[in-house]
């Protein structure tokens, strides 16, 4: 049986997740393992990005040198210590994001936007993929004038590039507060592998990035 992509308007939705064997009992799952103390490092910086399904991102992040934690979670809405439930509904303001904690010494901004764009359809205005719905739109929520200006440039110039027939429909918006995801979504790929697989591709994400990005660049962007 094939997953029915169009009704799930306004969340990833319970029924596709069950048909790729997704299991949302948080109870079977460890305790997040990040380490706790990177935040304290004050030559570390933070990043945050909205790019759909915080699975994905999470996992294509882990994978570059340079990047010290990814927490997925919860961002840009009003709804204080919201639920995966809650945002999922669509009406809390949320955005499914991912912060990243980063040595700016081994990796600049610039690559992590870079890296962003090539693991997202910028151009995609209701959502990613199979995930409709503002809570899987796309945005870079930027921490200090500097990324502001870094993030603006760096989509004008994806704007000018050619690579794609319709604008980029991302978001920059200014950070407020984060909030982390419950502990069975962290590291989902790693600790899920076959159930994150299938997802990625029944989602069409992984056939897009090889589409437009090619065989090569879109394994290295999905890590």
């Amino acid at each position: 049986m094939q997953p029915n992509f169009g009704k799930t308007r306004n969340r990833r939705g319970h029924r596709f997740c069950l048909l790729v064997g997704d299991g949302y009992g948080g109870s079977q799952m460890e305790e997040s393992d990040k380490e706790k103390n990177n935040d304290q490092n004050p030559a570390f910086e933070k990043a945050t990005f909205a790019g759909g399904c915080f699975w994905c991102l999470d996992a294509a992040l882990r994978q570059m040198s340079g990047v010290v934690e990814v927490i997925s979670g919860y961002t840009g809405g009003q709804k204080e210590n919201p639920t995966y439930e809650e945002v999922s509904s669509g009406t809390t303001g949320h955005y499914e994001a991912v912060q990243i904690t980063y040595d700016p010494l081994r990796i600049t901004y610039e690559k992590l936007l870079e890296f962003f764009w090539r693991n997202i359809d910028p151009t995609d205005k209701e959502g990613q993929f199979a995930d409709r719905g503002p809570q899987y739109q796309t945005a870079i929520f930027y921490h200090n004038a500097s990324q502001k200006i870094l993030a603006e440039t760096s989509k004008e110039a994806l704007e000018k590039s050619g690579k794609f027939n319709k604008p980029i429909a991302t978001k920059i918006i200014p950070f407020t507060k984060f909030y982390e995801a419950e502990s069975y979504h962290q590291n989902y790929s790693e600790k899920n592998p076959i159930r994150f697989k299938l997802y990625k591709v029944a989602s069409g994400r992984e056939g897009y990035l090889k589409k437009t990005w090619g065989k090569d660049e879109a394994a290295q962007a999905n890590g």
